[in-house]
């Protein structure tokens, strides 16, 4: 079952979601931009977004937990989430990845395409990807 998170979530996202505020993840999820994922009851993983410039869908963490990945909820979850932006009149969407990271192979897998980079001292490379929601 994919849903929005509600007040319920919290407690259990704040203990895995170690890259946000708790201030933060409240309002993420007030503002319905946390995608919760469960399978019998149990949290399997999440989808965080917001708006880059203030108006583009930015995705900012997709996570699952270790037991349930590679079992396509990834790609589940991640299509719901692009259904529901297309839906609310969004034409694209964005995210990001370090390069050292396999989920930049995933994100092509499903359609996006590198649209550039950032660079910060003493990181790993940030790909910024993209995909066009048709």
């Amino acid at each position: 079952m994919i849903r929005y998170a509600n007040e319920n979530d919290f407690t259990k996202l704040k203990e895995y979601d170690r890259h946000i505020s708790e201030a933060e993840l409240r309002r993420s999820i007030t503002s319905n931009r946390v995608l919760v994922m469960y399978q019998k009851d149990i949290l399997v993983g999440w989808l965080r977004f917001n708006l880059f410039w203030d108006n583009t869908p930015f995705m900012n963490m997709l996570y699952f937990l270790e037991e349930y990945r590679g079992k396509g909820y990834g790609r589940q979850l991640t299509v719901f989430w692009e259904e529901e932006m297309r839906n609310n009149g969004f034409k694209m969407v964005l995210t990001s990845t370090l390069s050292n990271e396999q989920a930049q192979f995933f994100y092509r897998k499903i359609g996006y395409t590198d649209c550039g980079s950032l660079l910060l001292p003493k990181k790993p490379l940030e790909i910024i990807m993209r995909k066009y929601l048709t």
